[in-house]
């Protein structure tokens, strides 16, 4: 099948043959900019369009804002989520570059080229269409979309969908950025993790950068630079959309020293008592359930309390230093909301606020580093070598918080990033703005996607996808919230539609209050289980043997998700050891075993003595 590209080329070549010059003056955004242009004519007499802001956390938990039950101080993104709406229902993927083409496109993965990580494709994978490992051409952006239809389009953060000049935020639509645009890496400078891929990447308009600005600190300089974006363009009557990209708060736990200690202490009780904490929280405010229980403990997580006093500090400072990201993230958004109503746009400004995936509870620095004795290994020894807890969130240092507070972030349920159990895909979500009409600070429990946002945002902006004039664009997966939010319907989903994942070999479907999903062995039974996400968001009880004809009709969407996707199962991925690697899993118990809760026996006084000579 052409392209894309390869068909407006065509198209505008004439008799001439002139495309190149053609390519040159509009380039690829250009192209999707003229098929948008007719919405800018049936808008201009319609009132004011509202400018649009994206936040993205990057790995941030379910249950970490205040306004979904943390502890965390977040007022900032609470005061967007007091203004507007809680959904406690949205699904995104189980990985970052996944999550962010869904966005951007609002295609399923496996056509719009990230079928699989670009660091994990699969040999059986390589080399077909939809498995490139970076947004293909094959469709089209969501910037570029709104900038057809009259919107500036601004970025600032992390971008993972490719490198190369033609995948870089400015070939995809985005008129200004500043843009990371490896997974990850420092905070603080240019430093990445291996030994073949020593420096992160960044663009800024376009140009890849040499050095990072004085005083760089991501999330502050993201900050700063969409803030001047924003001023530049200020007074020529455009709206504007804003994806505000967050590093934070993936580890590396890098942050300044004030911030680093504003939970000292708070967390030495353990990970089981913050997530009991948590749960009732979401409880009274009714994000959970009454009767919610949480997702048992992973069985290779010790109880906290059999950890000495030095062991639970240690675990406890890494869950400190992730406050402090989560904290600071949340300060310079509420820079950028305090600019915006300084200049008088912030009620005419839909904020859309969500994290990208689960809380990461893998060793990411042991899976990229690999082994002692290894060349990567060799290069994160000497450059990532600042080890001493008094260093950590300092450059050269590595932190993560490891999978018993990668559970809390999760709260109240199964597993995390990477995997395809409610840990791992579902996410907390705020939308607030002039297009919200429920009452402010409600809670949604409807079905929403992250692919969803192309089709809602392209209808606030007066515009639309593009696919009656460009057949070959593949279909949107997602549906528009405008009835939910305009409080015309509860969810944009029946019982009847389904949502579908693939990454790593895991598969998952959602469809009404049921769940079908199939891990590997020990996350999963390697066979398809079944669960009621509705009574059991936690994921505790597989009801596949109970209700068959269930798990037949969900088979049956799975296999149209494959055919209509071109879904194929990775030959090799990052967890294929894992059953062998890890310990024998088991049924994690509270109270067992009895032996390691017992303390010592006091008899009655009346009943001591000394022995008798």
């Amino acid at each position: 099948m052409e392209t894309v590209l390869a068909r407006l080329t065509c198209a505008t070549a004439g008799k001439s043959g002139k495309r190149h010059g053609l390519l040159t003056m509009l380039g690829v955004a250009g192209m999707f900019a003229a098929l948008a242009a007719p919405a800018i004519v049936s808008a201009a007499d319609a009132p004011r369009r509202p400018n649009i802001v994206i936040i993205l956390g990057d790995d941030l938990g379910y249950a970490d804002m205040g306004s979904f039950g943390g502890e965390i101080k977040t007022p900032n993104l609470d005061s967007l989520a007091k203004d507007g709406v809680r959904f406690t229902n949205f699904y995104t993927h189980a990985s970052c570059s996944p999550t962010r083409s869904m966005l951007l496109s609002g295609v399923d993965t496996h056509l719009n080229g990230l079928g699989n990580m670009n660091e994990w494709i699969a040999p059986n994978q390589a080399g077909v269409p939809g498995y490139e490992g970076n947004l293909n051409h094959r469709v089209a952006t969501l910037p570029q979309l709104l900038k057809g239809a009259g919107y500036h389009t601004y970025m600032a953060g992390k971008w993972h969908l490719g490198k190369a000049p033609d995948q870089i935020p400015a070939a995809r639509g985005f008129e200004r950025d500043f843009s990371l645009l490896d997974g990850g890496g420092s905070y603080w400078n240019m430093m990445n993790i291996t030994a073949t891929v020593p420096q992160s990447l960044y663009t800024e308009d376009g140009r890849y950068l040499t050095k990072l600005p004085e005083d760089y600190y991501a999330t502050k300089t993201y900050t700063d630079k969409l803030i001047g974006f924003i001023d530049a363009n200020r007074g020529d009557g455009k709206p504007f959309f804003a994806y505000v990209a967050h590093q934070a708060p993936h580890e590396p736990f890098h942050l300044p020293k004030e911030w680093r200690n504003r939970h000292d202490r708070e967390y030495d009780k353990g990970w089981d008592a913050v997530r009991q904490e948590r749960l009732k929280r979401q409880v009274e405010m009714g994000i959970m359930p009454a009767g919610t229980e949480l997702a048992e403990r992973m069985w290779f997580v010790p109880d906290p309390i059999v950890l000495a006093p030095a062991s639970r500090y240690i675990l406890g400072k890494k869950m400190e230093l992730y406050a402090g990201m989560v904290e600071n993230m949340d300060h310079h958004v509420g820079r950028l909301i305090e600019h915006l109503k300084k200049i008088g746009e912030y009620e005419n400004t839909i904020f859309v606020v969500f994290g990208d995936n689960g809380a990461e509870g893998s060793d990411l620095f042991g899976m990229i580093a690999g082994t002692p004795g290894s060349r990567d290994n060799l290069f994160a020894a000497i450059n990532w070598s600042q080890t001493h807890p008094n260093a950590w969130g300092d450059p050269e240092s590595w932190v993560g918080y490891g999978p018993m507070w990668a559970q809390v972030s999760m709260t109240p349920f199964s597993q995390f990033k990477g995997w395809l159990a409610e840990g791992g895909i579902r996410n907390a979500l705020i939308v607030s703005g002039p297009n919200v009409k429920r009452p402010a600070g409600s809670i949604n429990h409807g079905l929403m996607h992250v692919a969803d946002l192309m089709p809602t945002l392209l209808e606030v902006a007066g515009t639309s996808y593009p696919k009656a004039s460009q057949p070959d664009l593949p279909p949107l997966i997602g549906k528009s919230w405008g009835p939910v939010l305009a409080g015309k319907a509860d969810s944009v989903r029946t019982e009847q539609d389904y949502l579908a994942w693939e990454v790593f070999g895991s598969r998952a479907v959602r469809q009404g209050d049921w769940k079908l999903r199939w891990q590997i062995k020990p996350y999963g039974k390697s066979d398809w289980e079944l669960f009621n996400v509705a009574a059991d968001p936690a994921e505790r009880k597989d009801l596949a043997a109970q209700h068959p004809d269930k798990v037949k009709a969900m088979l049956a969407a799975w296999e149209s998700y494959v055919k209509a996707n071109n879904v194929i199962l990775p030959s090799r991925g990052p967890f294929d050891t894992l059953e062998k690697d890890m310990p024998q899993r088991v049924t994690v118990y509270p109270g067992f075993p009895p032996l390691i809760y017992q303390r010592q026996f006091v008899p009655p006084k009346e009943m001591l003595a000394e022995p008798k000579p």
